[in-house]
């Protein structure tokens, strides 16, 4: 899983071989076998177990944040952020690599999609007036736009900071969960 993490994020999922794995890891083929069923299983692992940590990470966030709403966005979007960036791999995974693997991660991607639609409505319900249109497709568009945030994060040749990342994701959250519709 170690050698997976670093490999997986740089190289990247594609170059990166069973033997190349292996070496890194310092195993045999036939341990490697006895784990995993491929590299993709190794991947939909260590992706799962990226997503399981980013879950627990905000849950606690926002279990220990004020019950004031802005503040309970702000909690949440900071420490998504924050433990997606605190490692790169983590974030080029999660973010980049999960997107080139092509349909190996399809339901993995989904299920954590989801899992993370689920924290977005359960905050967005004491909304004082609610946006007229269809709540999980917002957090749907949000969870969207804070994956296109963290892929420029990872790629840009210069970065934006981790303070610009949340200041804009707690914007489009805000401007995406208001009452104004525009048409």
């Amino acid at each position: 899983m170690a050698a997976a993490y670093t490999l997986y994020a740089k190289p990247g999922f594609a170059a990166t071989t069973i033997e190349r794995l292996c070496t890194e890891a310092r195993i045999s083929n036939r341990a490697f076998y006895e784990c995993f069923g491929g590299r993709e299983e190794l991947l939909q692992a260590l992706h799962e177990r990226c997503v399981d940590e980013t879950i627990a990470a905000v849950s606690k966030a926002l279990q220990e944040a004020p019950q004031e709403l802005d503040e309970r966005i702000r909690a949440g979007i900071s420490s998504y952020i924050g433990f997606a960036t605190a490692d790169w791999r983590r974030a080029r995974i999660m973010h980049v690599e999960v997107r080139r693997s092509g349909d190996v991660l399809t339901a993995s991607r989904q299920r954590a999609i989801e899992s993370f639609a689920r924290m977005v409505e359960d905050v967005t319900d004491s909304f004082p007036d609610p946006a007229p249109v269809n709540r999980h497709l917002l957090a749907l568009g949000v969870i969207g736009a804070l994956q296109e945030l963290l892929i420029e994060w990872v790629l840009a040749e210069e970065p934006p900071s981790i303070e610009e990342l949340v200041a804009a994701a707690v914007h489009i959250f805000h401007r995406s969960f208001s009452n104004q519709v525009i048409t």
